[in-house]
């Protein structure tokens, strides 16, 4: 366990350290203040009637217990987020967020044909994120890119649309493609025919798996093509099972990293607290991960307060999220000299940290 530091002084710790932020999604990260007012803008009666009461409404919706009542929120903060200057706006205030909060490089992701149901075509919604991120300080190409996501509970054909989205914005600042949503009955396989597309295409994919399904969608994910995969805890349960140690072996083989969200994953019941949380285990039988947010908004969490999470009730150290952001780096979607330049960064910050 960490040292027996206060709350103020764990914070400040946290803070301190070098981060790398790859698994936020945008439509689950606004500023309590912003939503609000985006809310009003658009004529929309908010849940709450401050950012305070807001905030609260937020928390209490948090504790959802499942995934599918977790991403309800989500209704309310596309809705929110559909025209293109409040996308800007969002993509904008996420990576000052992430930057003011450690982030030496960050990647967002967000489903854009989300949008077209209020009147905002794919094209319109990635421009617009993409020009958020452009003019923060965590620039768009050398600290920042966006992940287009389909959302996997949709027909094939939609994830084939989301997918050639993704193509036409290939290294003008889009560099990776996901599944998100509602996991358990939507295997990645079933979209099978768009991950090839983006696969023979050389943009990189990261899958959704493992958080409300098997150990086994995590291998289906990495033969799929994922590079990444977005949670995996459920990778411990083959850890765990002598007779799925080969199931185990095989992810391993393959050198996936996983982008761990803890505070997001007991929300929606993928692990009991953060104290149990699978990433303690997975970390120490040398799997490759990082912590991450998830959404900052819908979990009520900043990655510092990830960080002092881990700190506080796991075996993790200042050195394991310090591996952990390097690891974060040399798996990030960016081009090589910018992975390569974020990990002389936090190999820095850490040196002024007295952690080397």
């Amino acid at each position: 366990m960490a040292p027996a530091l206060e709350p103020d002084a764990l914070m400040v710790r946290a803070r301190a350290l070098p981060k790398v932020l790859l698994h936020e999604h945008l439509d689950g990260g606004l500023r309590v203040g912003t939503l609000l007012e985006l809310l009003r803008q658009r004529g929309i009666t908010p849940p709450a009637p401050d950012e305070i009461q807001l905030a609260a409404w937020f928390d209490a919706n948090a504790h959802a217990g499942n995934l599918v009542e977790y991403l309800e929120g989500f209704a309310l903060t596309v809705e929110a987020m559909a025209s293109p200057a409040a996308m800007e706006r969002v993509a904008f205030e996420a990576a000052e967020d992430a930057r003011l909060d450690g982030a030496v490089l960050a990647e967002f992701r967000i489903a854009p044909l989300l949008f077209a149901d209020h009147g905002v075509g794919g094209e319109a919604t990635v421009e617009a994120l993409l020009a958020g991120l452009a003019r923060s300080t965590l620039p768009l190409g050398e600290k920042s890119g966006l992940i287009v996501c389909a959302m996997r509970h949709l027909p094939p054909e939609e994830t084939e649309r989301a997918a050639r989205l993704a193509l036409r914005y290939q290294g003008r600042g889009v560099v990776g493609f996901d599944l998100a949503g509602a996991e358990h009955g939507h295997p990645p396989g079933e979209h099978a025919g768009a991950l090839r597309l983006v696969r023979d295409a050389g943009l990189a994919l990261t899958l959704h798996a493992g958080e409300a399904d098997g150990a086994e969608r995590v291998l289906e994910a990495v033969r799929l093509g994922a590079r990444r995969v977005g949670h995996g805890v459920r990778l411990v349960d083959a850890l765990h099972d002598p007779r799925r140690a080969a199931l185990f072996d095989a992810v391993m083989a393959q050198g996936v990293h996983l982008e761990v969200c803890p505070t997001s994953n007991v929300h929606t019941g993928a692990a009991r607290s953060i104290a149990s949380h699978p990433i303690s285990a997975l970390w120490r039988a040398g799997v490759s991960l990082s912590y991450h947010t998830d959404n900052r908004l819908m979990s009520c969490i900043t990655h510092s307060a990830e960080a002092a999470a881990l700190l506080a009730h796991t075996p993790l150290t200042e050195d394991d999220l310090l591996a952990m952001a390097g690891q974060a780096a040399a798996h990030s979607f960016l081009p090589p000299a910018r992975r390569a330049q974020a990990q002389a960064e936090i190999a820095a910050i850490t040196r002024t940290l007295g952690r080397d």
